[in-house]
């Protein structure tokens, strides 16, 4: 029987992990969700994902496209989604599974994607793995300002890792925004069409270089306009950022 394309949504807590892609000598979490298809679907499988994270970097949501016939369990989704989640660690878990078109595919059609950055201000070891603790309380008003020089499209080149090998280094940011919530946390909320590599937590480490050090609101603009990372703040802690959402035309 001809394969079709299927997305899968998932989701992870990234600690254990080197980030979603496979390496050579690391654990990634696409490494332990093409051995479970294998396993279940008795074949060798391979998937796309919507993009890379970081060693560490969290996802709440995330995609990929994979091949199959629609055959055996693939034609049970609730039967298929709870076979599959029961042989991933528990880290790793499995939403949604989604027939899509044959060229569907998960990292290209990709409108935008969101991520949350995590920080809390009160040591407690329950909060640790899931949020990056601050002894002070940046100026949050003065960071938000500055967020606004963020938006709209232009070359983020000064907060991607060096020596990344991407056609561009353009982006277009439609949210960038500090937001208090009710337990005395603070998250950002950034949203673009795309991501370069290390982007989110070199932002938020800028953002507190404004925050915390007094630098000036404008400070942000001056090192978009340098092209420079090292003009940008120092990369925040992978366990506090989450990649929320990824959105699609057809899902």
């Amino acid at each position: 029987m001809e394969k079709r394309r299927f997305f899968l949504e998932i989701a992870y807590f990234g600690q254990a992990y080197h980030g979603w892609q496979i390496q050579n000598n690391a654990i990634s979490v696409q490494e332990v969700l093409n051995k479970a298809l294998e396993i279940l679907l008795r074949e060798p499988v391979e998937t796309t994902g919507a993009g890379r994270t970081d060693t560490g970097v969290h996802a709440k949501q995330l995609y990929a496209h994979f091949d199959a016939a629609p055959i055996g369990i693939l034609a049970d989704q609730d039967r298929f989604i709870h076979s599959l989640n029961a042989l991933l660690p528990f880290d790793v878990a499995v939403k949604r599974l989604i027939e899509v078109a044959a060229d569907a595919h998960a990292r290209f059609d990709a409108t935008h994607r969101s991520y949350e950055y995590h920080l809390h201000f009160q040591k407690d070891p329950f909060l640790y793995p899931y949020s990056c603790f601050m002894r002070d309380r940046p100026d949050v008003v003065k960071m938000n300002e500055a967020a606004q020089f963020l938006l709209g499209k232009q070359d983020f080149e000064c907060f991607s890792k060096s020596h990344t090998q991407v056609f561009t280094n353009i982006c277009d940011i439609r949210r960038a925004e500090w937001v208090w919530q009710q337990d005395g946390r603070l998250l950002f909320y950034i949203t673009a069409d795309r991501f370069l590599r290390n982007m989110v937590r070199a932002i938020v480490g800028t953002s507190l270089e404004i925050g915390l050090k007094g630098r000036p609101a404008s400070f942000m603009q001056e090192v978009i306009k340098s092209k420079d990372r090292k003009k940008a703040g120092v990369s925040v802690p992978a366990h506090g950022l989450y990649l929320t959402e990824v959105a699609y035309p057809y899902i």
